[in-house]
């Protein structure tokens, strides 16, 4: 029983050695995704400042006629443009903390506030990939660790309830070798 007890402490540990290095590569893939979109909001937002220069108008002035407008669908556009300005300002500033961060950290930078859909767009097209660097090392000796210390975390729990179960409880008349 206590070979099998290690055999399954081994086994969670290189789970969670498997699992956690992996952390570093989506926090390098879902990067490459805000690169992706930042250039896309970036042709869309140079052609609304181009659109607005050439009617004699700055980014702030553009948006104002928009939202004067009486129309309901130009008021809307003129919300989706700001959502897409306050998007790109996002995508940027993690752009810029990821790329500032040391590798070890930047799975954190990506946990901290993602984009909904850049995470969910990289997790879906996420590849698992072996890590080599020193993050995705040591991420993987954190994951090992985790693994091993729910595994111990298990096995001190079902320690435990075979004990209580084994235990008679105090105060019962115990069953006496000799019957009279």
């Amino acid at each position: 029983m206590l070979m099998l007890g290690r055999m399954l402490t081994m086994a969670m540990a290189l789970l969670g050695g498997i699992f956690f290095s992996q952390a570093p590569e989506f926090a390098q893939q879902y990067r490459q995704r805000i690169g992706g979109a930042l250039d896309e909001l970036k042709i869309i937002i140079s052609e609304f400042d181009a659109q607005a220069n050439h009617n004699g108008l700055d980014r702030q002035a553009a948006l104002s006629v928009y939202s004067r407008s009486s129309e309901t669908f130009l008021k809307n556009q003129g919300e989706a443009m700001k959502r897409t300005f306050h998007r790109y300002e996002s995508l940027a500033a993690q752009q810029r903390e990821l790329t500032l961060a040391p590798n070890m950290v930047k799975p954190f930078v990506v946990m901290k506030q993602p984009d909904s859909t850049t995470f969910a767009n990289a997790w879906r097209d996420f590849k698992p990939a072996v890590p080599v660097d020193l993050a995705g090392l040591s991420w993987a000796a954190g994951g090992l660790f985790c693994g091993w210390f729910v595994s111990a975390l298990l096995g001190a729990a079902r320690r435990g309830a075979a004990r209580s179960i084994r235990r008679p409880k105090r105060g019962m008349p115990q069953p006496s070798a000799a019957v009279r």
